[in-house]
């Protein structure tokens, strides 16, 4: 394996941090800029929001609901299974499986299909395609439809 890969491989795995832990805590900005600026989200069962404002609109609704009165809002995304199915100097695929537990516990889980690209420094998701493998019935973020 040669350095260039293994710097790319870590930005990467920083980059899918910074998104579940920007989405954690309600920062919709944040979250935003671990996509290019052209960088497109796609969720099984909806349309495809393109560019960075359209991924924030789109977020901003589903990510730090509001809990019950008296109850802590948590939202905890936990990223496992990362696997680098391509990854070139300009372009890396990688898989993921997401659990998300809220204050409720299990919320949701599902499956993250990236799209990598060199941005400066960093790695951005040029594509995310989440899918929804299983909710809660009392799921307080994945909708019955599909979502996150």
């Amino acid at each position: 394996m040669q350095m260039w890969e293994l710097v790319a491989r870590e930005r990467i795995r920083d980059t899918l941090a910074l998104y579940n832990w920007s989405g954690d805590a309600g920062r919709i900005e944040d979250l935003t800029q671990t996509f290019c600026p052209d960088g497109k989200l796609e969720v099984r069962g909806t349309v495809a929001a393109a560019g960075r404002a359209a991924i924030a609109e789109f977020l901003g609704g589903v990510t730090v609901p509001s809990a019950d009165a008296g109850v802590k809002r948590i939202v905890r995304h936990t990223l496992t299974n990362i696997r680098f199915t391509e990854l070139t100097p300009e372009r890396a695929q990688v898989s993921s499986y997401f659990t998300v537990f809220t204050e409720m516990g299990l919320d949701h889980y599902g499956r993250y299909r990236d799209v990598f690209a060199p941005v400066g420094q960093h790695w951005l998701i040029s594509h995310r395609f989440v899918s929804t493998d299983w909710r809660a019935p009392n799921s307080t973020m994945a909708a019955p439809s599909s979502v996150f």
